[in-house]
């Protein structure tokens, strides 16, 4: 555990240390500040359910922004196998970069927490909803970032691991939702049910609402370990080569 949390600090160090960990981190609060702004209209009921669904296609981007470099970095400067070498399990370090790079979100994240002041200052929003959407993009950010990082475990290239991770969530995403509306119209209740399951934005705009399914919970978390757990095996292969 505590090697696993030494990876953990080093890399969220290492990323706030970076001019491109800086970068990304203003596009997100320009991005999110322009998200709120859309959703935000004069005279309609006080609430975030729009930003949560927006921002959560901006995670899309973010997310693997944030894991693209976590491996692909040590394999292109060669210090993989300096890390290889240590008295350190592959899981550790897969398990420890994950968490590294979910730090590194949810501190990206916190700032945003601003324009629930700015809309408690103008309104009477539910907490609930704000709450449970919050959660809800943390579940989310966690599970790209463990599909980055798998993605980057396999190649030198930051941008091919950035272009796979959001490749792989948007194809996801789509034939889940065009699979399960097939599905649909074709009668098969059983079969729509369950490629609508592993669509991802009906789950964030059930937290939008302030829905929190335990149902959802596991389906971020089991993914998030499923992806890690590839990542782990992953550095187990390389070091048998």
């Amino acid at each position: 555990m505590r090697a696993l949390l030494a990876i953990a600090l080093r890399e969220f160090a290492a990323f706030f240390r970076s001019a491109a960990g800086w970068i990304i981190c203003a596009l997100f609060a320009l991005l999110s500040a322009v998200v709120f702004l859309v959703g935000f209209v004069p005279g309609e009921p006080a609430t975030m359910r729009l930003f949560f669904v927006l921002a959560g296609w901006l995670t899309l981007l973010i997310a693997p922004a944030i894991s693209m470099r976590l491996l692909a970095e040590e394999r292109r400067t060669g210090t993989l196998e300096t890390l290889a070498s240590a008295p350190v399990s592959d899981w550790a370090v897969a398990f420890g970069k994950a968490l590294g790079g979910w730090a590194c979100f949810l501190t990206i994240l916190t700032p945003t927490l601003v324009f629930v002041v700015v809309l408690e200052r103008v309104a009477d929003p539910e907490r609930g909803p704000i709450v449970a959407g919050y959660l809800g993009l943390a579940l989310l950010g966690l599970t790209l970032i463990a599909m980055g990082l798998f993605f980057s475990s396999l190649t030198r290239s930051q941008v091919a691991a950035l272009l796979a991770t959001a490749f792989v969530a948007l194809l996801s995403q789509a034939a889940a939702t065009l699979g399960a509306q097939a599905a649909g119209r074709a009668g098969m209740g059983w079969l729509q049910q369950t490629l609508y399951a592993l669509a991802l934005a009906p789950r964030m705009e059930d937290f939008g609402k302030g829905v929190v399914d335990t149902g959802h919970v596991v389906f971020f978390l089991a993914t998030s370990v499923w992806f890690t757990s590839l990542t782990a095996m992953s550095l187990e292969m390389r070091r048998w080569r």
